[in-house]
């Protein structure tokens, strides 16, 4: 299921990203694609303007993985709905823990 989204690298893990900003409440609500191609569907409740939905997302991937803010580090995709995120300093077994909660 979530083979695509996680991937380990030097350094941590890169979780892919597929954001709908604009939601009612930010939530994960699904996978988006399929295979290595997948990213993590995340609904964001803030809009895509000067950056406050990426803002809003590192927040709620610090919260979901129990990370620093500063441990969340968007890489690419900044003006993109598909968004690739780094986690540092964590594992991927850990990252597909936290997911699979």
């Amino acid at each position: 299921m979530i083979s695509g989204v996680l991937r380990e690298v030097v350094g941590g893990v890169t979780l892919a990203v597929r954001a709908q900003p604009g939601a009612k409440k930010t939530a994960i609500v699904g996978i988006y694609g399929e295979g290595d191609s997948a990213q993590l569907k995340i609904a964001v409740q803030a809009p895509p303007i000067e950056g406050r939905a990426n803002d809003a997302l590192i927040a709620f991937l610090s919260e979901t993985f129990d990370l620093p803010k500063s441990s969340v580090e968007l890489i690419s995709g900044g003006l993109s709905r598909s968004k690739v995120f780094l986690l540092r300093g964590f594992t991927l077994d850990r990252a597909q823990a936290n997911l699979a909660e």
